[in-house]
């Protein structure tokens, strides 16, 4: 900024620059007219979900937009999978005492259902949430 003062420039800097955020955290709005960026944390979320008669435990996830699942899945008992659509997730139909580990991104924010896909679990019950938030 440049102040005139008493026949002579004076010449001001902002102290206080607004924080460059680095590219590789930044997200565009999908469905947005302009453009925002939105910050992501970036982190592992860690889980392990076992499933058993009818039902997962634990029956609830969290992470935040960005963060990357790593996500264990153990059959506690008869066969069973993990699936969450959105994210492409599927493992294999696994017998008692086996587990599988997927990896993915969460990239949306909401709130997912994952399921277990063999025969009818998932119209018994067995079913969980996915709660994806931003920051």
């Amino acid at each position: 900024m440049l102040v005139a003062v008493g026949g002579g420039i004076l010449w001001l800097r902002n102290t206080n620059p607004k924080p460059q955020i680095p590219s590789s955290l930044e997200m565009p709005v999908p469905g947005s007219d302009v453009e925002e960026k939105v910050v992501t944390s970036g982190k592992v979320v860690e889980v392990t979900v076992e499933g058993s008669n009818f039902k997962f435990s634990p029956t609830t996830i969290t992470a935040l937009r960005g963060d990357t699942v790593k996500l264990t899945f153990k059959s506690m008992g008869g066969i069973h999978n993990l699936v969450i659509d959105q994210f492409g997730v599927e493992t294999s139909q696994l017998g008692e005492g086996e587990e599988e580990e997927v990896e993915f991104v969460v990239d949306k924010m909401g709130t997912f259902e994952y399921y277990c896909a063999v025969a009818d679990h998932r119209a018994m019950g067995m079913t969980g949430k996915l709660i994806v938030g931003g920051e």
